[in-house]
């Protein structure tokens, strides 16, 4: 069967970029595991979407004008009940629409509270060789230790497991000696995501950071996808 584009035949040539609920309901449908996450509008909306979810969550500034949230102040974290849930909301889009007039506010999203290791799996185009895949230790220690390796798109299964063993990290992920890491789920996402891209050749870049692994599995917390 042919897989459908994400984007229209008359949008292809188009640069976009799929942000925070749009990027996770292309990935949602792709298979790929993801932090329960929802929109909400309104503090009420949120509390009720907290619920449903269960505590502890954390609360996103949700905005296709802005791509690192965390720069705006637009992540809370660790919130343990309905009262902090509507304090978050409340100051997330006061500082929003202080720090930045004009720019479009969608509402907040409320997300399960992720936990286990932080890992990034990115991937781009690359003009000479075609898409590339990237896959590290993710948040704040991509840029700090600089841990990641690459590989050429389509993989095989050894290339997944090539690839998580060039970590320098490798040794801890595979001999822990605190929480364990699910090995064989990480080796599946990547290739998840390897076959992902080489379905839809209109994703120009990917960067799905972090992404949390532990015993249970592997969960997308926070996406940007680049099409056109």
């Amino acid at each position: 069967m042919e897989s459908q584009s994400i984007v229209s035949k008359g949008e292809v040539k188009m640069e976009r970029l799929l942000l925070g609920v749009e990027a996770f309901d292309f990935l949602e449908k792709e298979g790929i595991p993801i932090l329960k996450t929802v929109l909400a509008k309104d503090e009420n909306e949120a509390v009720m979407t907290a619920s449903q979810i269960g505590f502890p969550v954390a609360l996103k500034v949700s905005s296709p004008d802005i791509v690192h949230k965390t720069e705006t102040g637009g992540i809370r974290v660790n919130l343990k009940d309905e009262g902090e849930v509507r304090a978050a909301f409340t100051e997330i889009v006061r500082t929003f629409t202080s720090d930045h007039p004009g720019q479009r506010l969608e509402g907040v999203v409320v997300q399960k509270l992720g936990k286990g290791l932080e890992l990034i799996v990115g991937t781009m185009t690359d003009q000479q060789f075609g898409p590339v895949i990237m896959f590290g230790l993710g948040g704040i220690f991509v840029e700090a230790l600089n841990d990641v390796s690459f590989r050429l798109i389509p993989l095989e299964a050894r290339d997944a497991k090539e690839i998580m063993e060039d970590l320098q990290v490798y040794k801890i992920l595979k001999n822990p000696r605190g929480e364990k890491v699910n090995l064989e789920a990480v080796q599946n996402f990547i290739l998840q995501v390897s076959c992902l891209v080489d379905k839809h050749p209109e994703i120009r870049e990917m960067d799905l950071n972090p992404i949390f692994a532990s015993p249970k599995g592997v969960e997308v917390c926070d996406a940007r996808i680049k099409i056109g």
